[in-house]
């Protein structure tokens, strides 16, 4: 039958624009899965390495020697241990050269930590924002196109003497199946937009509450320190 239209079919048939609108959404479908699956992959492991620091942080170990750990692989931290890695050093350069003012130290070392907890939030929210753009702006794109595909449909069809169904529905179906690309590209970013934002929220409090419980460390051993 000849309503059997593939997709292809039916993308071929369209006019110039409603191509580009096509293209244009299946270029955006196809980078934010690209986007989806690197994303899913850095979170998840952002989720395993913070906990695997924390384990090894509240094992007992001595802090100098966890450190000295961290420093070794300075260059690839992330995490807990990006945040560890900047307090210590803070704390250790403060404490030699100021260790007679503990509140001068702690202000300090909180101040390191809270700038390495930005860019760590920071670097877990990237390609987020096109996720989000490209889940708000899909359906309209697409939308757009089918509104120029009918226009083009009912123009063709007011041109004839005698108007049937048959005439305009291949029209139709082709500007329709831009709205459905739209939703097919705004969908599964909207879905995982969400659920990675719900992500970084959870690993930015896991920071936060490892940073105050180290600064709170930190804060006994600043405060015990003998007094000259």
């Amino acid at each position: 039958m000849s309503a059997e239209l593939s997709i292809l079919d039916l993308f071929l048939q369209a006019s110039l624009l409603v191509k580009a609108v096509m293209l244009v959404l299946l270029g955006m479908s196809v980078v934010s899965w690209a986007m989806i699956i690197k994303r899913s992959q850095v979170l998840s492991e952002a989720s395993s390495k913070a906990e695997r620091f924390e384990d090894r942080f509240w094992s007992g170990m001595d802090l100098s020697q966890l450190f000295q750990e961290v420093q070794a692989r300075k260059d690839n931290l992330s995490g807990s241990e990006q945040i560890f890695y900047s307090g210590f050093k803070e704390f250790a350069r403060l404490h030699r050269s100021n260790g007679k003012v503990p509140e001068a130290v702690m202000e300090g070392t909180s101040r390191a930590m809270r700038v390495s907890l930005s860019k760590e939030v920071e670097s877990l929210e990237t390609n987020l924002p096109f996720l989000a753009t490209v889940g708000s702006i899909t359906p309209y794109i697409g939308l757009f196109g089918t509104v120029w595909g009918i226009m083009h449909a009912f123009i063709a069809l007011g041109a004839v003497k005698q108007a049937t169904l048959a005439m305009v529905a291949p029209g139709i179906a082709e500007a329709l199946v831009a709205t459905a690309m739209g939703l097919f590209a705004a969908i599964p970013a909207v879905m995982a937009y969400n659920r990675f934002t719900a992500k970084v929220g959870k690993l930015e409090n896991n920071y936060i509450n490892f940073m105050e419980e180290f600064s709170s460390i930190l804060h006994r051993q600043a405060f015990a320190s003998p007094k000259e």
